[in-house]
């Protein structure tokens, strides 16, 4: 599941979760993605610290209040310290700055599903 709000990045996203075999769905919002049924079927989110509404690091405390563990991979341009510690922290399985590469990307995305 991918959280980002800028369409195009949504999409670039998408298509680099599903040349690796992956299936990919996405959303706008984290509102969007908390009201879809899709939240109980996640095998992992990557997810934008800034969204409009519900941004990304209150997210991920949300579905840890939740006890939601669903694995996430932080994919942002806000890749400030204190918002890698905290995703950190609090679980993340990757943090990655925009621009990244898309190796780093898969490879985070990979071990975080199988763990």
């Amino acid at each position: 599941m991918i959280i980002e709000d800028d369409v195009l990045v949504r999409q670039a996203l998408g298509d680099c979760v599903e040349s690796a075999g992956y299936a990919a769905e996405g959303f706008g919002s984290a509102e969007e993605f908390l009201a879809s049924a899709s939240v109980q079927n996640a095998a992992c989110l990557i997810l934008d610290v800034q969204l409009p509404g519900i941004d990304g690091l209150a997210l991920q405390d949300k579905l840890i209040g939740a006890d939601n563990r669903v694995p996430i991979v932080f994919v942002t341009a806000q890749g400030t310290n204190a918002n890698r510690e905290k995703a950190m922290r609090q679980g993340a399985s990757g943090f990655l700055s925009k621009p990244f590469r898309r190796e780093d990307l898969l490879k985070i995305l990979g071990e975080a599903i199988e763990h």
